[in-house]
Formats: structure tokens, sequence, C-alpha cells
């Protein structure tokens, strides 16, 4: 779809919750996960793909280093890899996921935090996470459709390959282990997919920002690329340049900000740094 560019604080708010109401509830929930940047050219590259070279051959190697020495540092170890993978990347270690928000204001944060990059125009990627779903392979379709849910937890991505029951039939069936990137990654060796996850509550950073992680079944595939091939299932939200600093203080007003996102001492000078910088 193409991109719809804003030109005032109050078209912005009508592009941030253009189709949240659900007629089948009659509540507004949108069907929506969003991703803000603050230079509208920059691609969704993972943070992986970032460390540049032969990146995919160094993925295994991290984690495997990764649940090494991060006992040493008290974690306890989880029988779940999915949850290894969730805390490595809460955590900056290089990974093939990508962090998202259920919410539009969150989004518009990030687009507006970075003021060295006020002159440029920010974005928001805006993707309807139900109808990406919706493209699933069979065994994790059937998974969520089990559930009645729309987007992943770790759990149940965890639970695919374990046995399970029919209530009425008494039929037993066993679903497709799903327990390491190798196993991933055979999911979608017939057509890529992308998908949606809710990571553990693991502090308060992951539930004030709430927040999901995309991921794919190659390391080495630029989510852009993907979406452009299902060009109906996103939108791109630009915000000009012109309109930062006006956007900015009005998100700050509705207490969006790095004190609140970021709970701590370190949120905390992040957001009096950008609070006080003076205009430029």
């Amino acid at each position: 779809m193409p991109d719809i560019i804003v030109d005032s604080w109050g078209m912005l708010q009508e592009e941030l919750f253009k189709g949240a109401w659900n007629d089948a509830i009659q509540r507004y929930r949108p069907p929506f996960v969003y991703r803000g940047l603050s230079d509208a050219s920059y691609r969704l590259e993972t943070s992986l793909m970032r460390l540049g070279g032969p990146f995919w051959t160094l993925e295994k190697h991290l984690l495997r280093n990764f649940r090494k020495y991060s006992r040493a540092q008290g974690r306890e170890d989880s029988d779940s890899f999915w949850h290894l993978l969730a805390v490595a990347q809460h955590h900056g270690l290089p990974t093939r996921l990508m962090d998202w928000t259920y919410s539009p204001y969150i989004a518009l944060h990030f687009a507006l935090a970075n003021l060295e990059r006020f002159d440029l125009d920010g974005v928001i990627w805006r993707i309807n996470y139900k109808e990406v779903h919706d493209l699933l392979p069979s065994e994790l379709k059937g998974q969520l459709a089990a559930e009645g849910a729309q987007a992943f937890t770790v759990e149940l991505l965890t639970s695919i390959g374990q046995e399970r029951s029919d209530g009425h039939t008494g039929e037993t069936t066993f679903h497709q282990y799903v327990e390491t990137l190798t196993q991933f990654d055979a999911l979608g060796r017939f057509e890529e997919f992308l998908l949606f996850f809710e990571p553990p509550s693991i502090d308060e950073r992951i539930v004030n920002q709430y927040a999901l992680f995309s991921v794919m079944p190659n390391p080495r595939r630029v989510i852009d690329d993907w979406l452009n091939l299902h060009a109906d299932l996103f939108q791109r939200i630009i915000i000009p340049a012109k309109l930062k600093w006006e956007c900015r203080d009005k998100l700050d007003l509705c207490n969006i900000t790095e004190r609140v996102l970021f709970p701590g001492l370190d949120g905390l000078g992040s957001w009096l740094k950008r609070h006080y910088s003076p205009k430029t």
C-alpha cells in the first residue's frame, strides 16, 4: 500500500487509529502491530543483520554463548528455546527477532526519540498481524486456532510438538517439534512466513512497552522484502521532519516518555536529557 504522509497532529491521530473498530465485538480492538523508526529510509533489518558480514553464520554461536555465560549472572536456565531467544533479544544480543508494539503511541515515541534525526522524516510501520498469521504453515496456524489466539506466546510456541488429545474422540495427535532454529527454519522450506509472538513479562520494560517480537524462518530475509509481496498487509505512516517537534512535545504531554517506557535510572536520565535539550 502507498505511504501515508501526515501533515498535522490531527491527521496523525486519525491515521494511527484508523481501522481500530472491531465490528464483531463492538469494541476498538485493532488487529495491528506497530514499529516506529526515526528515519523513514531505514529498512526492517534485525540486530543480527546489522552485525554485517556473514551474520547468519554467527546466530547459533551467539545464542549458545549467551546461554552459557548468562548462567553465571544468575539467570535460571529455561527448558524453552523460545524463552531463551526472547531474553537474549531483550538484553541486547543480536538476534533475528524484531521489536514491535501493540501501541501506536509507543511506536510514535520510538519514531521521535532520537533528536539527532529530527531533520529527517520518521515512519511508523503498521502491520495486520491477524492477516499475516492467516499465511502461516498449517502446523502453526492450527496451534493458534486450537488456543483461540491471534498471536503466539512463548508457551504456545513451546507446546508445538507436545502430545494432544481430542476431548471428543480421545484421539491422540502429535505436532511437529520446534525446539531449535533449524527445526523452525524447516517450517518455511516451501514458503517463508512472518510470525509474531509475545515475550514473557521479564520486567516492567516489556510490560510498559506493550511489546511483542516478530521472527521469520530465514535469518537473512529482510522483513520489507516479504511484506512487499503482501502489500495489503501493511501501511507506512510518514511523519515529516517539520512535524516532529510538535508531535514529540504532545506525546510527552501524554506521558509517553523514556521515564515510563524504560523504568529505572537509565530511562530517567534519557528522558531528562531529551526533555531539556534545546530545540534546534
